[in-house]
């Protein structure tokens, strides 16, 4: 090992001294790669907010098993099932409560603004706490009263004033539909690609909200399971017990049933791979022309250093050691851009956007490959320097 080592520091830095005397070829490199790892962050971290956002209310339920539509195709879209299934569902050996959930998308007046987004809107029973938000869970007195919703803070969006007078103790009004409504609560949660913040009440204020629907009618159905029962065990009698117009699923399972959607239906998410792909393959193609074009010019001190006896892997090391050096170079910037873009577009757009451990590492390695590929290709130019050529 040691003498290993001694041969390395004796190695005269050859891809360096080469990358370094055409400094601009160099840059270019460098530029290249870190564009690349760019829009690799970028998409990764646009899908992985977009799989966080849209998973969060899943992921919110206190309920140890969900019940929802055979129809629903997402939180956004859940349609409806009978509420009668939930008084079916009382019978099944383990269930301690059946409660129902209530899920609109609703277009609000932004008291602030005035102008109208898209929120989400949750009507649920105040006595049985449906989600894991301690904030609302901690006001739940104040949404039963008629029409009074408690409005969520990290919404996307202007409301400053909204959420000064509210944590003042002041109620603020405003519209949705041809209805006014009040908000007299805050709590946090955030927005998502598919609604710009989240408004929480009583399921009696959330019908009054949307007329057409009945309470007969519900969007989830939420099983609480009496102590020391398998949520597992229970959810397969359920599907036995159940008609086939209901999925039955636990909190991990409605988890996953958002995320398969997202994973294999929407098309966003699969903008955002192939946005990765092409950032890879930009990065391949930047590379391997700065990699030919070096090759190029030294061919015939390639050709010399075989003539002086230097075998292919001498040479093709040195196709690596540069590599490994614009990997590395490049990935630097590469890495510490996106740090400054998240914070702006997180800040923009009141998404979970954030760096994270795993995918600097990914990226990292993805770059790596990407050198190594281009290193691959360039190799053929070298297999051509021939001694002979020199005469």
């Amino acid at each position: 090992m040691l003498g290993f080592i001694q041969k390395i520091q004796r190695r005269t830095p050859l891809g360096w001294l080469q990358l370094t005397r055409h400094k601009g070829r160099f840059l270019v490199a460098i530029s290249g790669i870190a564009f690349a790892d760019i829009l690799m962050f970028m998409q990764l971290a646009f899908q992985a907010s977009l799989f966080e956002s849209n998973t969060r209310l899943n992921s919110a339920v206190l309920a140890d098993i969900v019940l929802i539509s055979s129809q629903a195709k997402s939180t956004a879209n859940l349609s409806t099932f009978p509420r009668n299934r939930l008084f079916a569902a009382s019978d099944v050996p383990g269930v301690k409560t059946a409660e129902p959930m209530y899920i609109g998308m609703v277009s609000w007046r932004n008291p602030q603004t005035r102008k109208k987004v898209q929120v989400q809107a949750i009507g649920f029973n105040p006595e049985v706490p449906a989600l894991n938000i301690p904030e609302a869970n901690a006001q739940v007195d104040k949404i039963q009263l008629p029409d009074t919703f408690l409005f969520d803070k990290g919404a996307r969006g202007n409301y400053e004033q909204l959420f000064a007078q509210v944590a003042a103790g002041k109620e603020v009004s405003t519209e949705i539909g041809k209805r006014t409504i009040t908000v007299n609560g805050l709590f946090k949660f955030g927005a998502s690609f598919a609604a710009d913040g989240m408004l929480i009440s009583s399921i009696d204020n959330f019908l009054r909200l949307f007329p057409s629907q009945q309470a007969s009618s519900v969007n989830v159905g939420l099983i609480y399971l009496e102590s020391g029962y398998d949520p597992a065990t229970v959810v397969s009698q359920l599907k036995k017990h159940l008609p086939n117009d209901v999925k039955v699923l636990t909190r991990d399972g409605f988890v996953q049933f958002e995320l398969d959607l997202l994973t294999k239906e929407s098309p966003i998410s699969i903008i955002f791979t192939f946005g990765v792909l092409m950032g890879f393959l930009i990065g391949v193609i930047i590379v391997y022309q700065i990699l030919s074009a070096d090759v190029n010019s030294h061919l015939k001190e390639y050709a010399t250093f075989k003539a002086m006896g230097y075998g292919n892997n001498y040479l093709l090391g040195v196709i690596f050691e540069e590599v490994i050096i614009i990997a590395i170079a490049g990935f630097i910037p590469g890495f510490l851009i996106p740090l400054r873009l998240y914070s702006l577009a997180a800040a923009a757009t009141n998404l979970p956007i954030y760096m994270t451990a795993t995918r600097a590492i990914t990226i990292f390695i993805l770059t790596v490959i990407i050198c190594l590929i281009s290193g691959v290709l360039t190799t053929q130019k070298l297999q051509s320097a021939d001694p002979a050529d020199l005469f």
